[in-house]
């Protein structure tokens, strides 16, 4: 019996390592050169608020730097700041334009329908503990992959807040938006390690001069960054 009991600890232990060994491999060792995917992939930053020189988009552009710097060689990543834009979310229902009315929506899915997408970082302001109503409408107007054969699924997303107290319901309106990605098959990632929580929300205080003044939450956000590169990474190797 007590060899039995030392042969499972051995296999068990064995086990243990070979385990470790594989995803330390595939993830990447904090320090280590990254490995490359066979293939180059993309990466979509949105910033939902509807100012044009938002804390918001530049929180988002630090989680997409931190994204490319997984593989600077094979991820691409580009900002898209909706603000000013024209998205009528009602048009997810059926509702026609009225005639002459604007829709910059169309621009929006081509680059989503992209086949190098593999990811994409949602970051929205918090107005009553939840979205923007720009950020709304965007997420009822992909209503239009889900209908045309879930064009989303399995494609890697993160989600981030920016809220005007620390505890300002970032938290409500990171798992608001996430709830609406589920809908699309998306893999959903929060931060990864040491933060490793829903996702990043930012303090867009008085105090500081610029949002990346948030030592706190900017950590966070290149965590997410990060995961969301390293799980897209994992998803178009297959």
């Amino acid at each position: 019996m007590k060899n039995d009991v030392t042969r499972r600890q051995i296999l068990g232990a064995a086990g243990a390592t070979l385990a470790a060994g594989a995803m330390s491999a595939a993830l990447g060792a904090e320090g280590a050169e990254p490995q490359s995917p066979g293939k180059r992939l993309k990466i979509l930053g949105f910033g939902c608020s509807p100012r044009t020189e938002s804390t918001t988009a530049a929180a988002v552009q630090v989680a997409l730097d931190a994204a490319k710097a997984v593989d600077p060689e094979k991820v691409d990543v580009e900002l898209i700041k909706l603000a000013g834009l024209r998205i009528n979310g009602a048009l997810a229902a059926g509702i026609p334009l009225e005639p002459g009315e604007q829709d910059d929506f169309p621009s929006l899915s081509s680059k989503l329908a992209d086949p190098a997408v593999a990811a994409i970082i949602i970051g929205s302001p918090v107005y009553f503990a939840n979205m923007s109503s720009l950020c709304k409408a965007f997420l009822e107007r992909l209503i239009m992959f889900r209908k045309d054969g879930f064009k989303l699924s399995n494609k890697v997303a993160g989600v981030l807040a920016v809220g005007g107290a620390r505890n300002g319901g970032q938290e409500l309106t990171i798992t608001s938006i996430q709830t609406a990605l589920f809908g699309q098959e998306m893999i959903v990632v929060g931060e990864s390690r040491p933060t490793a929580h829903f996702g990043p929300g930012v303090w867009n205080s008085k105090e500081f001069e610029k949002i990346t003044d948030d030592e706190v939450g900017m950590a966070a956000v290149k965590n997410l960054g990060r995961r969301v590169a390293e799980v897209a990474r994992l998803v178009v190797r297959g």
